[in-house]
This record gives structure tokens, sequence and C-alpha cells, in this order.
């Protein structure tokens, strides 16, 4: 029998901002691959760092022993509004594992992290927009407890968009 050997040591998750140089470089990766997939320049939602600051936000990154970045992941609070978000909406951003890191675990890992962090900060929905072109994030977050709901946010009038919710 075979068993894949556990990782030497579990990666460390840490807040950072999102214009840190390892949170930038993890985002100009996860564009890459977006525009691989769907053909485009990537996920061009507006984003500013102060979004994802404390208590309205938070921003983690996974670190292997040696200090290298794996995986990302962030939320920002969102209210009602005219792109279909609701009060107390958490929403989330730039999930992203490094290819050399997946199967790890990290995402689901740093999934729960945000959604215990947005919880406390009294955020009562956490909520997501992906793409049919991202079966393994949609698998994700199926298997986590999200639901399809209704489209918001600037994807939500594209045919490849799909938007999820899960009460926190």
């Amino acid at each position: 029998m075979s068993i894949h050997p556990a990782p030497a040591t579990v990666p460390t998750l840490r807040t950072v901002s999102f214009d840190h140089p390892d949170a930038v470089a993890l985002n100009d990766r996860v564009q890459l691959e977006y525009a691989e997939r769907y053909g485009d320049e990537g996920d061009v939602t507006p984003l500013d760092p102060t979004m994802f600051t404390p208590p309205r936000g938070l921003y983690l990154i996974a670190y292997d022993a040696a200090g290298t970045p794996l995986a990302t992941g962030g939320w920002r609070a969102q209210d009602e509004n005219e792109e279909g978000y609701a009060d107390g909406d958490a929403e989330l951003k730039r999930m992203y594992v490094t290819p050399e890191a997946r199967g790890l675990g990290l995402a689901r890992q740093i999934l729960a992290a945000l959604e215990a962090d947005a919880r406390a900060a009294g955020r009562t929905r956490m909520v997501l927009e992906t793409g049919t072109k991202q079966p393994e994030a949609i698998a994700l977050y199926g298997s986590s407890g999200y639901e399809p709901c209704a489209k918001f946010g600037l994807y939500r009038f594209e045919d490849l968009s799909r938007c999820y919710a899960k009460a926190l």
C-alpha cells in the first residue's frame, strides 16, 4: 500500500496586506492562470489593499518552512449595493494555491480561517464568484457547504460566472 508522505512541516498562515510583495506575486500568478483558462486579461475586479484591512477584511498567505508562499486568499466586507450584495456579506477573493502545492489541503485551511475571521468580524454570509473553467474551485466550495446563489459583482452578467454563498 502506498500513501503520500506528509509534508515535513505544516504550512503557516500569515496575515499580510494585499500589496505585500508575496501577495502581489501570487496575484500575478493567479491572473496568468485566469488568462490561460478564460483567454482574457484575468479578473479585472477593482481591488484596493484597504479592502482587506481588519476588521472589514483579511488577507492570508500560507508559507512553507523555508518561507516560500504557497497559497493565498482573502475576504472583504460587502453590504447591500447595486451589484447584488446583501448586508453582512463577506466576499471571498483571490483564493489560489500554486500548482506545486496543490493537494496539500491549503485551500481548505485558508477557507476555514477566512470564514472564522469573517464570522468573528460580524459578517453573516460568505459569498464568492468563480467560473465554469475552474472545476477544482467549484468542487472545493461545494464540498465546503457553499450553495449556488443569485449572481452578484462585476461578472454577474457573464455566462461563465458562478456565484456561491454560505451562512456564517
